[in-house]
């Protein structure tokens, strides 16, 4: 909520279809420092774009058998999911917004259904107990747990690029992060507590990669494990569609303002280069990496992004009319999170951790070699040419 406060602050001020990456380059000018936040950004939206396709492969794969093999029916749906969103990206990028209008809707309609049938199913389950304080982990696994999953609430960050075209801004602005985190906040909350209240914790993790169609059957039965998977496809589905797109355009954006090689503002097929790109890198990655890995590096990308976000509403808290007080909290809180999500996984998940830090460390690193050995040679050559 913190968060959301400083996106809307900010992109009420400076409207623009740059979104984050406008805003760091406001907030700290073009140098290494901003550039290397914005890459941070364009490879977090890559990793989500891989969290989203595995999710997808793993309930498809769990609803429909290819070739009997149930790890490669799942990198086969991964593969084209990627494929059919990009391919509908390069198609229309209208007929995608008229497409998510419907998806979205219908998702919504199913998902709170299942609260709905659900909450009365909760009350003959026989794992209610499981909801009690006693079955809990301790306080710092639950926080840094919730870190892991950070990244399932960060699609409100896209509002901040359709900025410019929102009309009424201040208050329609304003209504769209409150409406956006409140409700999946909620909606998350009421499906956590009939899942966890429904199942046994064996069967949690058991089926972990499609939790919440298992969590459907024990009131709905197998009726309601295909229909709860239709919901999390078409979840999935609108999720990659969105961020496919939004991942373009900050690759594009960024190449605008030399924070990555012009070549990426160059056109393919009527669309960025960083399409394709982007589409090809989220290949690679959702087949290659675990679950558990793309969500750690993702929150913790995102939650680093949020911290600067936050302190960039408080450097220019004058010029937007933000509270310094809430900025700053919402900076420091962020810190804190990496702080303790990186401690509980090095001690749960030291592969993913190590894997994140280096990606983090990477979009540095990119960035100062960019910089400082190709960057000045671009300029240098573009004056001699002029």
């Amino acid at each position: 909520m913190l968060t959301a406060y400083s996106y809307y602050k900010l992109s009420l001020a400076y409207p623009n279809a740059g979104g984050t990456v406008h805003f760091m380059n406001i907030g700290f000018g073009k140098n290494i420092f901003s550039g290397s936040i914005n890459n941070l950004l364009w490879i977090s939206y890559i990793i989500m774009l891989s969290l989203y396709s595995t999710a997808f492969g793993s309930y498809a794969g769990n609803l429909f058998s290819i070739t009997g093999n149930i790890n490669i029916d799942q990198h086969i749906f991964i593969s084209t999911i990627i494929i059919i969103a990009t391919a509908l990206n390069y198609f229309s990028v209208k007929v995608v917004g008229e497409t998510e209008k419907y998806v979205v809707g219908l998702k919504v309609v199913i998902l709170s259904l299942f609260v709905v049938i659900g909450g009365w199913g909760l009350m003959q389950s026989s794992y209610q107990m499981q909801l009690l304080p006693e079955y809990y982990s301790s306080a710092t696994k639950l926080i840094a747990g919730g870190f892991v999953i950070f990244v399932a609430y960060e699609g409100f960050e896209l509002i901040a690029n359709t900025s410019p075209y929102i009309q009424n801004p201040k208050k329609n602005i304003r209504l769209a992060y409150l409406i956006a985190v409140v409700f999946v906040i909620v909606l998350y909350v009421l499906i956590a507590i009939i899942t966890v209240g429904s199942l046994s914790f064996d069967m949690i993790s058991k089926s972990q990669d499609y939790v919440l169609a298992e969590a459907a059957k024990p009131f709905l039965g197998q009726t309601g494990f295909v229909i709860i998977t239709i919901a999390a496809l078409l979840s999935t589905f609108s999720a990659i569609n969105a961020t496919i797109y939004g991942g373009s355009r900050v690759n594009y954006e960024m190449a605008l303002d030399d924070e990555l090689p012009n070549e990426f503002t160059r056109m393919f097929w009527k669309q960025p280069v960083g399409l394709m790109v982007t589409s090809v890198l989220t290949l690679i990655i959702a087949n290659t990496f675990d679950l558990e890995s793309i969500a750690t590096t993702g929150s913790i990308g995102f939650l680093l992004i949020f911290a600067m976000v936050n302190f960039v509403s408080a450097k220019k808290s004058r010029e937007i009319n933000s509270s310094k007080i809430i900025s700053y909290l919402g900076f420091g809180l962020c810190l804190i999170a990496v702080f303790i999500m990186i401690s509980e996984q090095l001690k749960q998940n030291l592969r993913g951790t190590l894997i994140a830090l280096g990606i983090v460390l990477f979009t540095f690193v990119v960035e100062v070699v960019y910089r400082v050995f190709f960057l000045k040679k671009i300029i240098v050559s573009q004056k001699k040419n002029r």
